[in-house]
């Protein structure tokens, strides 16, 4: 069997339950825990494999915890100044 995930509207349930009823067995609704728990799973899995092959391939820089630190410190000190001044 191919997988494939498909989306519909609620009001077309009833059209898919009969569509898999009428399959004699060549469909079958497969119920996948992590869009059960995050409808946005794969979107974000998807992003999170272009950043990492983005790291890999040297084309987003990875910060170290210090760099890091410092660069939030800056912007944290910055959003502080602006507010002073307003």
């Amino acid at each position: 069997m191919t997988a494939r995930m498909i989306r519909y509207d609620e009001s077309y349930a009833s059209k898919i339950d009969e569509l898999v009823e009428q399959s004699d067995g060549n469909i079958e609704i497969v119920k996948d825990p992590n869009l059960e728990y995050d409808p946005y799973f794969y979107e974000r899995k998807a992003h999170l494999d272009k950043v990492i092959e983005a790291v890999d391939n040297g084309t987003m820089k990875m910060y170290s915890q210090e760099e890091a630190d410092m660069i939030l410190d800056k912007f944290l000190d910055k959003l502080e100044a602006n507010d002073e001044n307003n």
